[in-house]
């Protein structure tokens, strides 16, 4: 390499901070990074990965394979990557690729369709929810082959036999339980590599009245039957193909000579099986037996999604450990996103909860502090100086309160600086949380706030499942399930008021036309059955043509959704030229839902960026991951919310203190985490709780990390219940770290009579 490149690659090197520097050094083997929010994980990786790129002379035939989990993170890095060879180095940009994990598996698994078993001619790519139509079918074959098993599901804790208890039970089990222990299982279970056979392996080591494993393996075969028998697939079996593929010992040396190592990013996001693909195409073919050429880059503090989906940050966190044994453990601490009272908050809350013992056995955090950037850090205002406070608690009166001082300190700010056009945001834990915020915003703020709701944007998504599934009622109205699934839709859409509606469900047709002999129907179920006969009506008032139009009026969607229904409408009259009849249209939207092909209208075009300076941003904490804005706001922290408590729905009850689903995830990653015996259900389901309190809690961190100037946080005096009905308040108490950091930060108590109410 000449003397010019040398001091190239030097530049850059010296340009990043001492914790990105080690990750520019590696040359080969195995190196954890434990990275910190705000530390420039993806800058890191690109200036590491350009000078992998310069220095091994890599090319189209040996690449560097640089994984992630989103295709906008992909485009990220790879704009990085490019810019550092063109700019600083002089080079073509070649030598590299960037994917998420799943297209990486794709990829592989296509290339070899006789090995993957995969055509990608014939197959369609799917998730499921615990509502598709591949859970549905799985559960009702279990069923009908299983009765006995289904009758003591039925009968449950105590069952005194009466009939009308017996079909709302049926119904929960078709409809919740069942379906969310297929959907909990068979992702967790396929992810980490867990055949059926390997659930009734399991089942054999554990005793309750159910057979929880037992039903759970039952319900995994017959939804990988209806996989293969409907030329359909999930993304875990994307993995599968892929390993499969490289079982092959040519191909597997095929793959590897072109792969000369793997960085990967959110590491603390991965399963067992995406780790295992990923050491097999890092490994060097000439010397199988050496580490893996494997950088894994990540932040276990961030790892916010293992209630949810198979991820588990024990994985990520026992790679750290094995490296820094090794000494091969890069810690990314400093960190330039936030003012230094932010930070500090930050790290009060990871510290106390650590030894607060909430989450008993679960330890939430990996000990690690963020650390302020050195004074000659190349970041443009790095820790920037707080604005106000930096740090500032409130408690307002009620939730309505905690808005209006929500839409007032916005105001403030954003005039303060006019000239700068900072970036504000609102984040809460849940989508009702989200809409609530919205509605009271825009009522009393929205000709002098610019708000943009991404709460209400990912309900677009929705629309043609929706549509489908109100249709499926219209259609066949006597239908149990179909009829849940609309009601459901129209709770969701606060159209017709929360209720049991299993009750309902089970009954149809005394429902939706009672007799002189049925009992009265309360005020709830009246709104529900109006609603119902109104879209029934339209099904023989209305041409076929019109009424998927009809159904989006009938929902009260915005300009947008209305948008997006006509495009579906569009679609769907196309797919059934020369048969424009129910069946064919419920065929081709059952088909558009599958295959999840179908995108939104987006009315406002470039205006989706969630960090628009000017704007104030409505997101939940999730979504806000990986984000930041100048201000951030985070109401409604109370005990009920965060940490909460695992939730046993009332009508699912009848089964006993815990649920199906919850207890068979924490049997299967008890054996995944090599316990020697598998937990039963009562210490099942405290492990689930554990679980779900140490990732709130990181969650809230997550949240609290993405502020630069402002952190805003309030726990209001009464909220409600339940976040589907907003009007109905009551005390709540605060969720635990706001009366710890009101200790530890006086000063950030903002007393409400500074402040206007």
């Amino acid at each position: 390499m000449t003397h010019n490149k040398e001091q190239a690659l030097q530049l850059i090197r010296d340009r990043l901070r001492s914790g990105q520097r080690q990750m520019a050094d590696w040359q080969t083997g195995p190196l954890a990074v434990s990275a910190v929010p705000g530390a420039g994980k993806s800058t890191g990786m690109a200036g590491a990965a350009a000078i992998a790129i310069a220095r091994n002379q890599l090319h189209s035939r040996r690449q560097l394979v640089v994984v992630t989990f989103t295709r906008s993170a992909a485009a990220n890095i790879k704009a990085k990557i490019r810019r550092y060879l063109r700019e600083d180095l002089s080079l073509p940009q070649i030598g590299f690729v960037v994917q998420t994990l799943h297209g990486l598996a794709l990829n592989i698994a296509s290339r070899h369709p006789q090995l993957s078993g995969l055509n990608l001619n014939n197959v369609t790519v799917v998730t499921p929810d615990r509502s598709h139509r591949l859970i549905r079918a799985a559960v009702e074959r279990w069923i009908a082959a299983n009765p006995r098993r289904y009758q003591i599901l039925v009968a449950g804790q105590q069952f005194d036999g009466e009939e009308t208890e017996r079909l709302r039970r049926q119904s929960v089990l078709r409809t919740e339980v069942l379906p969310s222990l297929a959907q909990t299982v068979i992702h967790e279970a396929k992810s980490s590599g867990y055949l059926p056979a390997k659930l009734w392996e399991l089942s054999e080591q554990t005793r309750d009245d159910y057979g929880i494993l037992a039903i759970a393996a039952g319900l995994y075969e017959n939804y990988q039957d209806l996989l293969r028998s409907r030329d359909f697939i999930d993304y875990d079996e994307m993995i599968l193909a892929a390993l499969r593929v490289l079982e092959n010992e040519n191909i597997r040396r095929l793959w590897q000579n072109q792969v000369f190592a793997v960085f990967e990013d959110e590491a603390q996001d991965s399963s067992p099986l995406q780790t295992k693909l990923l050491e097999i195409l890092a490994t060097d073919p000439s010397n199988p037996n050496a580490p893996p050429n494997l950088v894994r880059v990540g932040d276990p503090n961030q790892a916010i999604n293992s209630t949810f989906t198979p991820a588990d940050p024990i994985y990520f966190r026992r790679f750290c450990s094995d490296c820094e044994s090794n000494r091969l453990l890069a810690t990314m601490d400093r960190a330039g996103r936030s003012s230094q009272i932010i930070i500090d908050a930050a790290n009060f809350v990871l510290e106390w909860v650590n030894t607060s013992q909430l989450a008993g056995t679960e330890q939430p955090f990996r000990p690690q502090k963020i650390l302020p950037v050195t004074a000659d850090d190349p970041q443009p205002d790095a820790n920037p100086d707080p604005v106000g406070r930096g740090l500032e608690i409130y408690t307002p009166r009620d939730v309505h309160h905690s808005v209006k001082l929500i839409g007032e300190r916005v105001l403030e700010l954003f005039a303060q600086y006019p000239t700068e056009k900072r970036s504000a945001a609102v984040l809460v834990r849940t989508n009702d949380q989200g809409r609530f915020v919205h509605q009271q915003l825009k009522e009393e703020y929205g000709d002098r706030i610019d708000i943009y709701d991404v709460v209400q944007h990912t309900l677009y998504t929705k629309v043609p499942a929706e549509i489908l599934s109100l249709l499926q009622f219209v259609d066949r109205p006597h239908s149990p399930d179909y009829l849940k699934a609309a009601l459901e839709v129209l709770v969701q859409r606060q159209l017709i008021p929360p209720q049991d509606l299993n009750a309902l469900a089970s009954l149809p047709e005394q429902f939706l036309y009672p007799g002189p002999l049925d009992p009265p129907q309360t005020e709830q179920v009246l709104k529900a059955r109006r609603f119902c006969t109104k879209l029934l009506r339209a099904r023989i008032e209305l041409p076929h043509y019109q009424l998927i139009t009809f159904l989006a009026l009938a929902l009260n969607y915005d300009p947008t959704e209305l948008a997006t229904a006509d495009k579906l409408a569009e679609r769907v009259v196309r797919q059934t030229a020369g048969d424009n009849s129910m069946p064919s249209t419920l065929n081709a939207l059952s088909e558009i839902v599958s295959s999840e092909r179908f995108e939104p209208v987006d009315t406002e075009g470039n205006d989706s960026q969630y960090t628009q300076p000017g704007k104030l941003t409505i997101v939940t904490m999730h979504k806000a991951k990986g984000l930041d804005w100048d201000y951030v706001f985070i109401p409604f922290l109370h005990a009920a919310m965060i940490p909460g408590n695992l939730r046993i729905p009332t009508p699912t009850q009848f089964l006993g203190d815990f649920t199906l689903a919850e207890v068979a995830r924490a049997q299967i990653r008890a054996s995944l985490h090599g316990e020697s015996a598998l937990p039963e259900v009562t210490e099942a389901w405290e492990k689930a709780g554990y679980l779900k309190t140490a990732e709130e809690f990181r969650l809230l961190y997550v949240a609290m990390t993405r502020a630069k100037r402002l952190l805003w946080m309030s726990a209001a005096k009464q909220a409600p219940f339940t976040w589907s009905k907003p009007e109905n308040l009551q005390e709540q108490l605060p969720c635990p770290v706001i009366p710890m950091l009101k200790g530890k930060f006086p000063r950030s108590i903002v007393s409400l009579s500074m402040v206007s109410s």
